[in-house]
């Protein structure tokens, strides 16, 4: 472990990530800290360079890492594989080391290790607000908010936050679902802070929810979550690529910032398919997690570049 010292905020630096490391001790001063100066956390976030600011045609990339926290570890048919905390910060790391990736989304315990890390210089962070509907749990579209607050949002110099909102129309806590996530919408936009607002129409099929992606399913899900809270003057919209995607974007005039969700198709297509997406107007960036964090080829760097060069902006 390196013992050089952040100037900025007086905590230790870190040696550079590797990909398989076996080194079981690599973030124990993490743990160190939070039990000795749990405030450095917030000393962290005050000494953070923030990030220049966004503009329309400067297409944005924002690595999602929030997925634990709901209980949701699996990529393609691995079913453990973001359950080591210790190879998720590596890949996080070495992801945000690309100068093209603008920040981070991720739920408090994410942000907090990688504020402590100093990996958020100059990026754009949005936490991850409603953690409560845990994959698989018997109520799980009642998806409470059990993460960030707007508050919490401010305090840490964030720049907004994000709400998972699935619209079941079999299931009774859909209602308090857009109340929760309308009053999110609020409280975020009063405090000048994104709202990233992720919508889905669901079903529940042989006992297990999932999200409708047809194209009309999407065109609807976006109807209903631009008109959430009294304004949309701050709120975006975080949608999954689907076929016919000109319909969806259409559908709305908020920003879009397009998804992953866990890869099936073999990387070109993804790829493939973001290209495409990423042509159409108002389409303001990716948010993209797993596909890139745990790519078939464990090339974390490579993966990274490669979205990197799909994008539109003077840095490309």
């Amino acid at each position: 472990m390196s013992e050089q010292r952040n100037q900025a905020s007086g905590l230790p630096t870190f040696d550079a990530p590797e990909i398989g490391s076996t080194d079981p001790r690599r973030y124990e001063q993490l743990t160190q800290i939070r039990l000795e100066d749990p405030g450095a956390v917030q000393r962290a976030a005050d000494a953070r360079t923030r990030h220049p600011g966004i503009k329309y045609g400067e297409q944005n990339f924002i690595v999602a890492a929030d997925h634990p926290a709901r209980g949701a570890l699996k990529v393609r048919s691995d079913g453990r594989a973001m359950a080591d905390r210790r190879g998720l910060l590596d890949r996080l790391r070495i992801a945000l080391q690309n100068p093209a990736v603008d920040g981070i989304l991720a739920s408090p315990d994410v942000l907090d290790d990688l504020l402590l890390l100093g990996a958020l210089e100059g990026k754009l962070v949005f936490g991850s607000l409603n953690r409560g509907g845990l994959s698989g749990l018997v109520n799980e579209i009642d998806d409470r908010f059990t993460a960030h607050t707007a508050e919490a949002l401010q305090k840490i110099g964030a720049d907004g936050g994000k709400m998972l909102t699935r619209i079941h129309y079999g299931d009774p806590h859909t209602t308090s679902v857009l109340e929760s996530t309308a009053h999110a919408v609020d409280e975020l936009a009063a405090r000048g802070l994104y709202a990233m607002v992720e919508p889905f129409i669901s079903a529940t099929r042989n006992g297990a929810i999932f999200n409708d992606l047809s194209t009309d399913a999407v065109v609807k899900s976006v109807g209903i979550a631009s008109s959430l809270g009294s304004t949309s003057a701050y709120t975006w919209m975080k949608l999954p690529v689907v076929p016919d995607m000109e319909r969806v974007v259409a559908a709305s005039t908020l920003p879009t910032v397009l998804l992953g969700g866990d890869p099936t198709a073999a990387p070109d297509e993804i790829f493939a398919t973001w290209r495409d997406a990423l042509a159409l107007p108002g389409v303001q960036g990716l948010t993209v997690g797993r596909t890139l964090l745990y790519p078939e080829d464990d090339d974390v760097a490579g993966a990274v570049a490669t979205a990197a060069s799909l994008l539109r902006s003077s840095r490309n």
